[in-house]
């Protein structure tokens, strides 16, 4: 990721402006992260070696509660690229109306190339290095693009080994054993499928008649397809990094996932119990699964994977984003004058900051909820924020996205203009 993938991001919220009536205070509050924060993290490689590790830390607004993000692993992890995902968050969180502001953290590393061992060194002098800088009350860090709840599960010890105290509150999507919530690990999924149910009941789309291609099986990926195929819809085709498949008569989505789990990849071969047998299918790359001539597109892998390169080859007619920034502005506008509906990231992947804000209530609180308890108040949220949007872009004949950012917008722009504004301060009368 670039610079102008913030930029992009700053595209969309001009065009949001016009529909708001925020101050100016709140406006010039948002050009900017509030923190960010550059680290060397040295780790002992299992060579006996010494490598140093680049990693990083923004908070961008912390106006309506302490930041949330996750933390990536990833070779092209930078400080714009934290920088962007922090902002993204920021308004992530608003649309859900959750107490929390926008972060985000990387290291800039292959991931693969490292033992579990090193993995764990990092991982523990990461948090060394930021430790100041995140807490249960300032800014609580999550999973991401490459991390899991064994990792968070290391930062969560490394930091309560700092602070002398067991703090589960402080990293969010950890194992059960260590305070971690029940659904975390199919949260994102989970919710951009009761946005996906609720989009397509609103445009009378029978699940049955729908075909779906899903880029990135990953744990969000692999989730949203299984989730799809168990309620009828047809998934034609699937990718991760290697390559994609594509089988017209459908996938057998669970068979998949079971085999990328154990091999690592994704290939043709679907086993039940000890039956197994090879499906007719087609090997094709992941700009040729962008390209299908599908119902819906769910791109879930890494940003900017549409843009004005690739967006003509689009033939989806619904798209919805659970990948962070998976289109860029221009594509985004061209697919509008087309006819695409997407459903930005905002809404459509906010299930996972979601039961992340769950996990942080229940860590806080001692008590902890049920599997059902958690999908039902994810539910809950996610539909009733997809009701809102949906109401805001049929009203003012706007995009979904331009919608989402309105809405995030007005909840901003009212807790910055509750600590004051240059109006209340210049034009206002003393009120007690």
């Amino acid at each position: 990721m670039s610079k102008s993938l913030l930029s992009d991001a700053s595209q969309i919220l001009e065009k949001a402006l016009k529909y708001v009536s925020i101050s100016d205070d709140a406006t010039e509050h948002l050009k900017y992260p509030q923190a960010s924060l550059a680290v060397s993290i040295p780790v002992r490689m299992d060579d006996g070696s010494l490598k140093v590790f680049q990693g990083y830390r923004v908070r961008y607004d912390n106006t309506r509660g302490p930041t949330k993000g996750g933390i990536r692993y990833h070779p092209n992890v930078s400080m714009d690229e934290v920088q962007s995902l922090a902002f993204w968050m920021t308004f992530k969180c608003a649309v859900l109306n959750l107490p929390f502001g926008g972060a985000k953290g990387g290291i800039t590393l292959n991931p693969k190339a490292l033992s579990r061992m090193e993995l764990e060194r990092l991982s523990r002098g990461y948090i060394n290095a930021i430790a100041d800088f995140i807490g249960p009350d300032i800014d609580i860090p999550a999973p991401d693009v490459y991390t899991n709840p064994m990792i968070m599960g290391w930062m969560m010890d490394q930091y309560s080994i700092i602070q002398r105290k067991i703090t589960p509150a402080v990293v969010t999507g950890k194992p059960i054993s260590m305070g971690g919530s029940l659904g975390r690990d199919t949260a994102t999924a989970m919710g951009a499928f009761f946005v996906i149910e609720r989009i397509m009941s609103k445009l009378d789309r029978h699940p049955q008649e729908t075909t779906v291609a899903v880029q990135g099986f990953g744990n969000a990926g692999s989730v949203i397809a299984d989730l799809l195929s168990k309620a009828g819809y047809k998934v034609v085709a699937v990718s991760d990094s290697q390559g994609a498949i594509y089988a017209k008569q459908g996938l057998d989505i669970p068979s998949i996932r079971q085999y990328k789990l154990s091999s690592k990849g994704i290939k043709a071969v679907y086993c039940q119990d000890t039956v197994c047998n090879i499906v007719e299918h087609e090997s094709i790359t992941n700009e040729e699964l962008l390209a299908l001539d599908v119902d819906i597109l769910v791109p879930a892998a890494l940003e900017n994977q549409i843009t004005e390169a690739n967006v003509h080859n689009i033939k989806a007619k619904y798209i919805f984003e659970v990948a962070n920034g998976p289109i860029s502005s221009t594509a985004d506008e061209i697919l509008a004058e087309k006819g695409v509906l997407v459903v930005p990231d905002i809404l459509a992947n906010a299930g996972g900051v979601t039961v992340s804000y769950f996990e942080w209530v229940q860590n806080r609180s001692g008590l902890y909820w049920t599997l059902d308890e958690v999908n039902q108040k994810l539910h809950q949220k996610m539909v009733e924020e997809t009701e809102h949007i949906w109401k805001i872009a049929q009203d003012l004949s706007i995009s979904m996205r331009t919608a989402a950012y309105i809405h995030a917008l007005n909840r901003l722009g009212e807790a910055i203009n509750s600590k004051g504004t240059r109006d209340y301060y210049l034009n206002g009368k003393n009120n007690y």
